[in-house]
C-alpha cells in the first residue's frame, strides 16, 4: 500500500478544489484584521494569487467570487482569470452586512427588506451569467437570540418563499446550493442550522437546489462523515466548504485540527460516488490570519489531495468482508492501515512527472512572488471583509 496504483492516480488527475477569493484578502477575529504586505486591493489580484495556487500544485482551477466584496467588470475578470489558467467558479451571495439585516434578510418579517435580500441574489444570478459560473450559494446570518423574539416557523415559511423566488430566475445550467451553520450570530436560532433543515427547503425548490456541507459549521462531536453518506446517498450533496475548526466555526487551514476526520469524511465521499463527480463541488472556505495566504491555500489543497489518496487505499474488498462477517477489529485496521499510510513521497512523483515541483510549498517560497507583490502593492485599499 505505499505506492499509488495507477487507478488511483487516474482518479487523483481529476481533482479539482476551488479557492475562495476572500482567502487572499485580509481577515481577523472579533477583535482585531492585521494587513500584510502584498494583500490584494481588488479582485483581479485576489485572481493572480489564486493563479498562484494553482500553478503549484494543478489542484485549484476555480475561483469562487462574493458579492459584492468582488463587484468589477466581470468580462474583464473572466478574461484576466482565463488568461491566467483558472476559472470563475461559485458566487457566494452576501446578506449579512447591511444594516437592514439586523433582524433578517430572505426571512425578515417586512416584505420590503425581503425583497432587497431577492434582488440581490437576482443581481448575483446576473453576475453568474457573465462569470460563467454555475453554482449560486447562499449562506443566511439570520435567526433570533432569544425565546419569544422571533416567530420561527413563519421564518421558515418566509425563507421558502424567498428561495422560490430566487430559484425561478436559475438558467438551466444554473443551480442553487444553501449552507447551513448551527450558530453564529444568532445564538438562540439559526433558520438554517443543519442539513436537514437545509435539506427539507432545498428539496421543497427542485433538483437545481443543493446542500451545501461547511465542514466547520457543526457541534463538537458530530459525525460529519455521515452527514456526507446521507446526503450523497439522497442526491443532494452539491458543495462541500472545506475548512478546519477546533472549537467554533474557526475556518482554519483544511485538516489542521482533525485530518482523520478529513480522511473519514473524503472515504465517504469514495463510497457514495462523489470524487470527481461534477455534481459535488469541492471547495474551500478559510480565513488566513496569522499566516501568509497564498501558502496557506497551498497547503489546503494538498491536506485535501493526501487524504484522498489515503483513502482511496482502503481494502474496498477486505472492509466489506470484515463488515458482513462481523469482524470489528479487521473491519478497523483496514480502514486504519489506509490512514497511516503515507502516501506524501508517491505525491511528490507524481508531481515531478506533471513537470511540477516535488514539494509546491518550497517552490512558492523559492518562486520570489510573496516578496514581488509585496513591493508592487504598495497604496491603495487592501480587500478584507466586505471589499
Amino acid at each position: 500500500m505505499s505506492a499509488l496504483s495507477p487507478e488511483n492516480l487516474a482518479a487523483l488527475e481529476q481533482q479539482g478544489i476551488e479557492l475562495p477569493s476572500w482567502a487572499f484578502g485580509n481577515s481577523g477575529t472579533r477583535f482585531k484584521v492585521f494587513g500584510t504586505p502584498g494583500t490584494p486591493r481588488d479582485p483581479f489580484e485576489k485572481i493572480s494569487d489564486a493563479a498562484q495556487v494553482n500553478a503549484h500544485t494543478r489542484l485549484a482551477p476555480s475561483v469562487a467570487l462574493h458579492i459584492p466584496w468582488d463587484v468589477c467588470d466581470f468580462a474583464d475578470l473572466r478574461k484576466h482569470a482565463e488568461d491566467l489558467g483558472v476559472e470563475l467558479g461559485t458566487i457566494n451571495s452576501n446578506t449579512f452586512q447591511d444594516d437592514e439585516y439586523k433582524f433578517g434578510a430572505l426571512t425578515h418579517e417586512d416584505a420590503a427588506v425581503r425583497r432587497k435580500a431577492i434582488d440581490h441574489h437576482l443581481a448575483c444570478i446576473d453576475v453568474m451569467d457573465k462569470t460563467g459560473s454555475r453554482d449560486l450559494k447562499i449562506w443566511l446570518a439570520e435567526g433570533s437570540n432569544y425565546p419569544g423574539q422571533a416567530d420561527m416557523r413563519g421564518r421558515q415559511d418566509r425563507l421558502h418563499d424567498s428561495l422560490e423566488q430566487i430559484y425561478a430566475r436559475l438558467g438551466d445550467d444554473q443551480r442553487l446550493v444553501l449552507e447551513y451553520k448551527f450558530f453564529e450570530p444568532a445564538f438562540y436560532h439559526t433558520d438554517v442550522p443543519d442539513w436537514g433543515t437545509s435539506y427539507a427547503q432545498v428539496s421543497a425548490l427542485g433538483e437545481k437546489a443543493m446542500v451545501c456541507l461547511d465542514t466547520g459549521h457543526h457541534a463538537p462531536g458530530t459525525n460529519i462523515e455521515f452527514i456526507v453518506m446521507q446526503l450523497l446517498r439522497l442526491g443532494k450533496l452539491g458543495s462541500f466548504d472545506f475548512n478546519s475548526r477546533f472549537y467554533a466555526d474557526d475556518d482554519l487551514i483544511v485538516g489542521a485540527a482533525d485530518p482523520f476526520q478529513l480522511f473519514r469524511i473524503l472515504f465517504e465521499v469514495i463510497r457514495g460516488g462523489g470524487l470527481n463527480n461534477p455534481d459535488v463541488a469541492f471547495m474551500l472556505d478559510q480565513c488566513h490570519n496569522v499566516e501568509d495566504k497564498i501558502p496557506g491555500q497551498i497547503r489546503s489543497v494538498l491536506n485535501v489531495q493526501e487524504m484522498t489518496a489515503r483513502a482511496l487505499l482502503v481494502d474496498r474488498d477486505a472492509l466489506t468482508a470484515a463488515q458482513r462477517s462481523g469482524d470489528v477489529l479487521a473491519a478497523n485496521a483496514v480502514f486504519m492501515d489506509a490512514f497511516y499510510t503515507d502516501v506524501r513521497p508517491a505525491l511528490a512523483e507524481w508531481r515531478e512527472s506533471r513537470g511540477l515541483n516535488a514539494d509546491p510549498m518550497a517552490a512558492y517560497a523559492a518562486s520570489g512572488y510573496q516578496q514581488k507583490i509585496a513591493a508592487e502593492r504598495v497604496g491603495g485599499v487592501q480587500a478584507g471583509w466586505g471589499a
